[in-house]
């Protein structure tokens, strides 16, 4: 019988989310390192260099590789042979409390994102729990963990569907992943659950997320079985849409495909798929009685030597005297480097700003938007001589339904985030002569060095949802939708899968 330590369990829980907050997997640096190097967009390619560069910066440093830390989600596999030292706390409980240390932690603080009362008042817990934990009993006499911090943007973009079971599965995915958009921040993994019921398809997709990166060694050997097989048609398939880094289009949308299977009903096919991000965060550990868990840290000599620089004929603009006029001039996919004042605003600063609009009080004071560009983010609370924590930018899809409105009724030039935005609100970006600019989602340490100045100018007990003045210098970014409507994320990956289809055939005379 085995003596498992709470105190080891809870240690050991704080120490992986740290541990994952600023390293990313070596599987996938280099899987994302050989995707860069064999990638011909450049749009695509400048996203993955800053995606390098911000993980080695985030290992440097240890802060976090993304401003969105996470839900977590833990999977406990507990030996039958195995008994703990004190009975007082549920596992459930244990995951928790670990949780609550990681996030609240003073030399590394997570930002917390966890909000109760889903359906109603959305509050937010502080500590980031409860965290959402997975418990099998096993043979065995050691305790195995599997623990990942799972992005809001990329979670939201999970798929499930009962299918027929003679439909085709690479069908579904093919057909799917288009409609998912961006907001996952490709190039990442994409994790299929098949079988048992609709809820366990789902359980087996996510947990098919906390293995390593081998798609590659697969393909050499060549599969064996009909999972694996699966992948590696997936994997292809995928990758052939020309989708790329960020949804600009390129030749790497995924780095690897993870299935895991179980025996379903005769009628039945589930399949849930979900998708992990740039930002892939997740630890394996065991417990065996010995201590808390002993996690290496990679040497930073494992990181690839990126650079990114930007060309001479970069777009350098100040927020402070652009007018409406110099707006019309930048053209869809240019490289623009920003510098002086924007203010920030994601999803509930919006609904409060659309209901203080309506009622007639206009907006709250401090901040004025008419002429400037606001930032759909949530960053993370500074610590030591920072200004800011990490502040890459949030899913703008989800600020879809406010932007009109913004833009009729508040004056804003032009908004920056991650991913595309909808066909109505390209539709008005162009109406309104404005401008959708892309940050690199899973680069936020970068970003965040670019921030020289921070201030909360409204709506301080949103916690990372207030309203930030935000002074900049040269913060990289990409005209997504620029004033006449033309689009980045609906021409980028038309125009590569048009590429790759011309690469196939010419390979295959």
């Amino acid at each position: 019988m085995t003596v498992i330590c709470q105190q080891d369990f809870i240690d050991s829980i704080e120490d992986a989310l740290q541990f994952i907050s600023y390293y990313h997997p070596l599987d996938y640096v280099k899987a994302v390192e050989k995707a860069y190097l064999r990638e011909q967009s450049q749009a695509a390619k400048d996203a993955m260099a800053q995606i390098l560069i911000n993980s080695r910066m985030s290992a440097e440093g240890k802060r976090p590789l993304c401003q969105d830390t996470g839900i977590v989600t833990c999977f406990v596999k507990i030996g039958m042979a195995v008994s703990w030292d004190k009975t007082d706390m549920t596992v459930q409980q244990m995951v928790d409390e670990g949780t609550r240390r990681a996030y609240t932690n003073p030399d590394n603080p997570l930002r917390a994102s966890i909000v109760a009362d889903p359906a109603g008042a959305r509050k937010n817990t502080k500590d980031n729990t409860p965290s959402v934990v997975h418990i099998d009993m096993v043979p065995g006499d050691k305790i195995e963990v599997m623990i990942a911090a799972k992005g809001g943007g990329s979670e939201n973009k999970s798929k499930m569907v009962m299918l027929n079971p003679s439909d085709d599965i690479v069908e579904w995915v093919v057909k799917t992943l288009p409609t998912m958009g961006a907001g996952w921040c490709p190039p990442g993994m994409l994790g299929l659950g098949i079988g048992g019921t609709a809820e366990k398809a789902a359980v087996l997709a996510k947990e098919s997320l906390m293995d390593p990166v081998d798609i590659q060694e697969l393909i050499d050997r060549g599969p064996e079985t009909t999972d694996e097989k699966l992948r590696v048609d997936i994997f292809n398939a995928v990758n052939k849409l020309g989708i790329g880094a960020q949804g600009l289009g390129g030749l790497t949308t995924v780095v690897d495909v993870k299935i895991k299977s179980v025996a379903t009903h005769a009628a039945s096919k589930p399949v849930a798929m979900i998708p992990n991000c740039a930002a892939t965060r997740h630890a394996h550990f065991y417990l065996d009685g010995s201590g808390p868990a002993d996690l290496k840290a990679p040497k930073l000599e494992e990181w690839p030597e990126v650079t990114w620089e930007v060309s001479e004929n970069t777009r350098r603009v100040n927020m402070d005297e652009v007018t409406k006029e110099d707006i019309q001039e930048w053209k869809v996919g240019e490289t623009v480097l920003l510098s002086g004042k924007m203010l920030t605003g994601r999803d509930a600063a919006h609904k409060r700003l659309q209901t203080m609009i309506e009622n007639g009080e206009g907006l709250p004071e401090g901040v004025d938007l008419n002429g400037k560009f606001i930032y759909y983010v949530g960053p993370v609370d500074a610590v030591g001589d920072e200004v800011v924590g990490p502040a890459g930018p949030t899913t703008a899809t989800r600020m879809d339904k406010f932007t009109d409105m913004m833009l009729e009724k508040t004056g804003i030039a032009g908004m920056i985030g991650k991913a595309e935005r909808g066909p109505a609100t390209v539709d008005s970006i162009a109406k309104h002569k404005s401008v959708y600019l892309m940050a690199v989602g899973g680069a936020a340490y970068l970003v965040s060095k670019a921030i020289k100045k921070a201030r909360v100018v409204a709506f301080e007990d949103l916690g990372m949802e207030a309203i930030y003045e935000f002074e900049v210098e040269d913060m990289p970014v990409t005209v997504a939708v620029d004033s006449t409507g033309a689009n980045a994320h609906k021409t980028g990956p038309a125009i590569w899968k048009a590429k790759i289809e011309e690469l196939d055939n010419a390979l295959s005379k």
